[in-house]
């Protein structure tokens, strides 16, 4: 497939943004919270019978990820519920042989303090605001967030997410502390096998219903790295990602009569069937990620990668020992559950809908369980449903859960703060 965007061009974007990050992405030392408190609510995560996946996530493996098979993908046991220290709820996954809440934990507290570093960088800002029209041309052509800061800031959640989500697999490594499992899977790579092996919708899809297609093998070295197979699999997953993306491109802009803005507006940013990224490329190329590409900067040789890497396993290591977690009880109060639910009953927020595609999610999810969706407010992340009593609403929660969303009873302080402003989705980086 050919585009006639002569502004995307993965290379031209990685070295806007390496520029931008080169003279140094977090100039001072990153501030390590002190240490907090968390509770945190864990649901045991039902699977089908007689398998290990749940139906989430048996329909995402069927639809999204062939060839992969069902015995090549790794489950979590619990589902996790918490608040972090900005004030957000957060869902996440563990296992029940693995290293506990405690990853997932930590993690989200790691992004938020290079997040806040990011945000103090007033160099970084400066350079940001220097850039010129042609160098955010480049950008809004190629990359899915634009801005550059939403860009470093999911690529260092996209990090996080990595982290969180091979510790699902932490008993087929010898890393037993959420620190040394960092650090050992900075060792072995695995940061940068993610980044390069990896689809970006595979990453995100999977890491929200908790589960992982991969196997490690352990090393002599006392590395880790991924299995032959795995291997295999994630490149024809990603070949197939990239085949169906120009397939729907040139329906779209032939049979159709789409321009690419269309079709891309209609089936990545609508729809989410494709990869915009995937869908632009040049037919034959393979796609490479925008922040581990070298560049010659500076008098030597530059990436972004290892640069947030290293930042990120050094704040973690220290942010996992400053946190102590706390489960609590996520039990109904059987007294109520069932009586009849009222007007606030059927209020609801959902932090992490950023588009079309996720509010049809939402209301499928309802309409499924004969719950009548009355509004949905993607700014505001608000949804109006008529649940029939607490615990009706308790399961609707657990289903949405199941989707990968995180629905909340009140509305966020950040949300509300920040209404106005789309929330970043996800990135090239």
């Amino acid at each position: 497939m050919t585009t006639d965007t002569p502004r995307y061009d993965r290379r031209a974007a990685s070295r806007v943004l390496a520029g931008l990050a080169q003279p140094g992405l977090f100039t001072a030392p990153v501030a390590i919270p002190d240490r907090r408190r968390f509770e945190f609510t864990s649901t045991t995560l039902h699977t089908e019978p007689n398998s290990h996946l749940t139906y989430s996530q048996r329909l995402y493996l069927e639809r999204f990820m062939r060839p992969c098979r069902a015995y090549q993908v790794t489950s979590a046991t619990h589902r996790i519920t918490w608040t972090d220290s900005d004030g957000i709820p957060n869902t996440g996954h563990y296992r029940a042989d693995g290293l506990g809440p405690i990853v997932p934990i930590a993690m989200r507290e790691t992004v938020l303090a290079l997040w806040h570093a990011l945000a103090a960088n007033t160099a970084f800002a400066e350079r940001i605001s220097a850039l010129g029209p042609r160098e955010h041309a480049m950008l809004d052509g190629t990359t899915t967030d634009h801005e550059p800061m939403d860009i470093f800031r999911v690529g260092i959640e996209a990090a996080g997410r990595a982290l969180a989500q091979h510790a699902l697999l932490a008993r087929q490594t010898p890393y037993r502390s959420a620190a040394e499992f960092a650090s050992g899977m900075h060792e072995s790579g695995l940061f940068a096998a993610v980044a390069t092996r990896w689809y970006w919708e595979l990453q995100a899809s999977t890491y929200r219903r908790g589960m992982i297609p991969v196997t490690l093998i352990a090393q002599p070295d006392g590395t880790v790295r991924y299995s032959a197979e795995t291997v295999a699999t994630l490149r024809a997953m990603k070949d197939a990602t990239i085949s169906d993306a120009h397939t729907v491109m040139r329906r779209a802009t032939h049979s159709e009569g789409l321009s690419i803005p269309e079709a891309i507006a209609k089936y990545h940013d609508d729809l989410d069937l494709i990869s915009r990224q995937y869908a632009l490329l040049p037919a034959g190329t393979r796609p490479a990620c925008l922040a581990a590409m070298p560049h010659h900067l500076g008098g030597g040789h530059y990436s972004i990668l290892p640069v947030v890497i290293d930042q990120f396993v050094a704040v973690f290591t220290e942010v996992a020992g400053r946190c102590e977690i706390a489960e609590v009880s996520a039990a109904l109060d059987e007294a109520t559950a069932d009586r009849v639910a009222t007007a606030e009953d059927q209020v609801f927020y959902v932090p992490d809908m950023t588009c079309k595609h996720c509010v049809r999610t939402i209301t499928g999810v309802l309409e499924s369980m004969d719950i009548r969706v009355i509004e949905i407010d993607l700014i505001s992340k608000r949804v109006v449903a008529e649940f029939r009593s607490p615990r009706n609403r308790a399961r609707a929660f657990e289903a949405i859960r199941d989707g990968g969303y995180n629905p909340v009873a009140e509305r966020p302080e950040s949300a509300a703060e920040d209404a106005v402003a789309a929330a970043p989705s996800e990135t090239a980086v």
